[in-house]
């Protein structure tokens, strides 16, 4: 089974500023806590780390340099770098100095990602996911789907393999014939 990255804006509006989490959940702000602690534990358990962020931010900048990482050999390592940069250090993704440092650490060319930046190289690539993304009907991240099948949100790893599992029943192991 291929995996592949569909990039999802779970929210496009988040100015290139960032956006407090109190502003995004006004009127819910009591669910923030209790939201960061779910995520803390179920990290945790898979031996991740976890922040207490108190912003959002806009992560249009660093999909498309993602979308250009997964070109690369070893671009799965700017995934990490980004993932923790976000949810662990509550940085700020959209900042081209923080992006390039991550593309440094992660070992991927700095001027081809500059390039990738300023020119938006890959933003017909984060478009087409968007788009395929709202017409599949996501709405939240991560989403796994195959078969017409969907897992969304944050799940134990648990639900993930019964996921795999079943799809696995649904699919006939091929015959050497």
């Amino acid at each position: 089974m291929d995996v592949k990255w569909v990039y999802f804006p779970l929210h496009p509006e988040t100015p290139v500023e960032g956006r407090a989490l109190s502003d995004l959940f006004r009127g819910r702000e009591t669910e923030i806590a209790a939201f960061q602690d779910r995520m803390k534990q179920m990290a945790a358990e898979q031996g991740l780390p976890w922040g207490s962020r108190t912003m959002t931010w806009n992560s249009r900048r660093a999909q498309e340099l993602a979308a250009w990482a997964d070109t690369q050999p070893g671009g799965q390592k700017l995934h990490k770098a980004l993932y923790e940069a976000y949810f662990v250090d509550g940085a700020n993704i959209y900042d081209r100095d923080l992006l390039l440092e991550l593309v440094a650490a992660s070992g991927l060319d700095t001027s081809e990602a500059v390039r990738v930046i300023d020119e938006r190289l890959f933003a017909r690539f984060i478009d087409a996911d968007w788009f395929q993304a709202r017409e599949q009907g996501v709405t939240g991240v991560p989403t796994f789907m195959c078969k017409d099948l969907y897992v969304v949100g944050c799940q134990p790893y648990e639900t993930l393999i019964r996921f795999v599992n079943h799809l696995r029943t649904l699919t006939p192991p091929e015959t050497g014939a």
